[in-house]
């Protein structure tokens, strides 16, 4: 157990905590003091099945390891189930301090080859659920005038990567869900960021390698996701109460600050435009300043340090 107590009786809800990024968070929280649940519905990478399981054997290896824990194992997909794990944090020890949006699902197929299904479920999961279990425990957070969201993202989203339409589109969605409750929570001294983790799990190993993607693959191979943990829990903790609103992105020993979209330069026509305008003036004026059709690999070219 770490000696210093930073997260000491806070209560930190984990959702799929089995998972090798999530466990890793839940026992650093544990280790800091932290009473955490460990939510895990113990499917599938790809979203299918279930296994109680899961989340038990985590927390019982918390608790073997002297720290607190105790096991959930509803789908962040179905509101109820988020509502109740909110609640059952509450009943078992009187608050809610920290929601760390971690479950996720990933179906990689090529755009024009996409199933309904394979949109449907990433959404519900990586999207949907991670308001569901951010809106139930808001009205906690807003009471007690504190609280703590720390979303999971992706550079799939930010970025961009092939074949990951309904992945990157969810992921990007949890930026702005971050950005927009930092913003109505703030007044209430709520903080809410977003974390881009690179970490070879389980769902990472589920990519097809390929001669394209094999040097990808061998670098993600070296990114251990319990590396992840410690800019998360720190997050949690009073001395980053002013740190709110922010989208990081955490590979192996180096932490990023991304930006943000924001106007980079301006047209304009004062007497209104034409296609013709638009044509002839206003899009070869900006094309200098247009962004290359780059996938995360592409910007993040240098080896995990």
């Amino acid at each position: 157990m770490a000696s210093e107590k930073l997260l000491q009786d806070r209560v930190v809800l984990v959702t799929g905590a089995s998972g090798a990024i999530g466990s890793s968070i839940a026992r650093l929280a544990a280790d800091h003091g932290a009473r955490v649940l460990v939510n895990d519905l113990g499917g599938s990478q790809a979203g299918e099945g279930a296994d109680s399981s899961a989340a038990q054997q985590v927390a019982d290896e918390i608790s073997a390891a002297g720290g607190t824990a105790a096991a959930n194992t509803g789908s962040v997909a179905d509101p109820d189930d988020a509502a109740a794990m909110v609640q059952q944090a509450i009943d078992t020890w009187g608050r809610i301090d920290v929601v760390v949006n971690n479950a996720g699902v990933l179906r990689d197929k090529i755009f024009h080859r996409m199933e309904l299904e394979d949109w449907d479920i990433v959404e519900r999961v990586n999207l949907a659920g991670t308001f569901y279990v951010s809106r139930a425990a808001a009205p906690h957070f807003k009471a007690q005038e504190s609280g703590c969201f720390i979303h999971m993202s992706s550079t799939s989203g930010l970025i961009g990567n092939y074949a990951q339409v309904n992945y990157g589109a969810s992921k990007m969605g949890v930026a702005g869900l971050s950005k927009c409750i930092a913003l109505d929570m703030s007044r209430f001294g709520v903080r809410s960021n977003a974390i881009a983790p690179f970490a070879f799990t389980r769902m990472v190993a589920t990519i097809p390698e390929t001669e394209d993607n094999r040097d990808r693959m061998e670098k993600m191979r070296r990114m251990k996701p319990e590396k992840i943990a410690p800019f998360c829990v720190s997050l949690m903790t009073d001395q980053a109460k002013d740190v709110t609103g922010q989208i990081f992105g955490i590979r192996r020993n180096e932490i990023f600050l991304f930006s943000q979209p924001r106007p980079i330069r301006s047209v304009h026509d004062g007497e209104g435009w034409t296609v013709e305008g638009c044509l002839e003036r206003a899009i070869p004026t900006l094309r200098p300043s247009f962004h290359e059709l780059e996938r995360s690999p592409d910007v993040f070219t240098w080896d995990p340090v």
